[in-house]
């Protein structure tokens, strides 16, 4: 079926003509970026074009998504009391032409979002017929919401690059051990990356050990080198090869002092058989000038892909067509959202939990309030501090006289005991511990299966404190 259209003689009829056609594009998109997922493609062109494919159907979808619900609620945003289980005679008049007064400023992204993914579909009919030839990864999850809230979204590329370097042989005679750096913000998937690598069979049965290890847990001593790095082979089951070579994992905990870098790379380097390689992950990208082959660096998802990925989580199974308003609202709480992992599967957690578009409503209004109160306040948003580990001030949504500031965070393993309160309970609840406190951000579903901990404290309203104040000495003055 040809994806090319007809554009009908008026703006109505014609936008919805590029519509159809659009959302057709996308679905066609959807079959290959999913069937490409679940296979182990090792071309590194045919991992570009699938690049390039899932970008174009990112767009698509975002712009899609903007011209049905957000224009659309643009003049009703005011009415906070629509139903949120719309019938789908509502939903169909929502696409009817006079409901949609379209104009050519709508129309523009429309058809530019289509011809894009109409080329991209074409460039790839090769592509498609390759797949099959390629061994499958495992059996899809029958729902895309499962496969995206228990695997890594956006990394496919990354993933085989790391694999292609890891299997890469080096040249007999050479005596230096090969480095892949491999850079990014806090919270971008560094570890997730190096674990899901780590967990490939490529991998597993390349390497007879894997170890993952941080800078201070190296020493010059060979006998202790050896002894910290067992300790963290926590997540891998060692197997046997002839070669016996090994892989060691560094994570840095920020910009590399290179006289600790020499010691620590020198130190491997003596305990290690030739062949063994290194990964050296950190938030700096000064990290970069310590590797021996291209590095890696991590980005923050665009916008388009992350509304993707935060409306999968957030309806999960449900048909977000089914529900415009809240869609609608669950664009705006996106894009409060700053391109935060956390801050996607926790407000998605709290949204899938309370189906109400007046608790939807009501959580933009808080966000959007607290957000605008930081950037005002520090001239950043609250998800760059966060990344920063700085302190940071929150809201409270029950009590919004009330801020409780997150101090300080760090992860945890799966083994090691966690909080019960959640970051959301205090953020959205009646929840209010005292003094200093810890809570559970979020628990990571997929390997290294960190839990995120921040350190927390809720502080009153300094106006509250200096009334307090006030009455009292009047009191005292009153007594005398």
């Amino acid at each position: 079926m040809s994806l090319s259209i007809n554009l009908m003689t008026t703006p109505a009829l014609s936008t919805l003509a590029v519509e159809d056609s659009l959302q057709r594009a996308l679905l066609r998109a959807q079959v290959i970026s999913e069937e490409a997922v679940g296979r182990h493609i090792t071309n590194q062109a045919m991992l570009q074009q699938l690049g390039l494919l899932r970008d174009a159907m990112h767009r698509g979808y975002y712009t899609l998504d903007t011209f049905r619900y957000q224009s659309q609620y643009a003049e009703g945003s005011k009415d906070q009391a629509v139903s949120h289980s719309m019938s789908p005679s509502k939903v169909n008049s929502a696409r009817s032409p006079c409901f949609s007064s379209p104009s050519a400023k709508i129309l523009g992204p429309l058809r530019e979002a289509l011809d894009r993914l109409t080329s991209m579909i074409v460039d790839v009919n090769e592509l498609v017929i390759f797949l099959r030839s390629y061994p499958r990864l495992y059996r899809q999850p029958y729902s895309m919401h499962i496969l995206l809230g228990n695997c890594m979204f956006g990394r496919q590329m990354e993933v085989e690059l790391v694999i292609n370097f890891l299997l890469h042989e080096q040249s007999h005679g050479s005596e230096e051990l090969e480095v892949l750096p491999i850079a990014g913000p806090a919270r971008i998937g560094k570890s997730t990356l190096v674990a899901h690598v780590c967990k490939d069979e490529r991998v597993r049965d390349h390497f007879s050990e894997i170890f993952f290890l941080h800078s201070h847990e190296v020493t010059d001593d060979k006998l202790a080198f050896r002894e910290g790095c067992t300790m963290k082979d926590q997540n891998t089951v060692p197997k046997s090869n002839n070669e016996k070579i090994l892989l060691v994992v560094v994570e840095l905990p920020g910009d590399p002092n290179e006289d600790a870098w020499s010691r620590l790379y020198h130190a491997i380097k003596r305990c290690v058989p030739s062949g063994s390689k290194i990964i050296v992950t950190s938030r700096s990208d000064k990290v970069v000038k310590l590797g021996t082959t291209r590095p890696i660096t991590l980005e923050y998802l665009p916008d388009e892909a992350y509304w993707y990925f935060f409306k999968t989580l957030t309806f999960g199974s449900m048909d977000p067509e089914m529900h415009p308003r809240l869609m609608q609202l669950a664009m705006e709480i996106a894009r409060m959202q700053n391109g935060s992992f956390d801050g996607a599967h926790i407000t998605s957690c709290l949204l899938r939990g309370n189906f109400d578009i007046h608790f939807w409503s009501k959580v933009l209004s808080f966000l959007r309030g607290f957000v605008q109160k930081h950037v005002s306040k520090f001239g950043e948003h609250p998800v760059y501090s966060l990344g920063q580990n700085r302190p940071t001030q929150f809201g409270r949504m029950v009590t919004p006289s009330q801020e409780f500031v997150v101090s300080h965070q760090y992860q945890c393993s799966s083994q090691e005991e966690v909080p019960k309160i959640r970051l959301q309970d205090v953020m959205y609840s009646s929840v209010k511990p005292h003094g200093e406190f810890n809570v559970l951000s979020w628990r990571s579903q997929i390997p290294p299966y960190y839990s995120y901990i921040a350190t927390c404290e809720i502080r009153e309203p300094r106006t509250k404190a200096a009334k307090r104040k006030r009455s009292m000495k009047d009191e005292v003055t009153v007594e005398r």
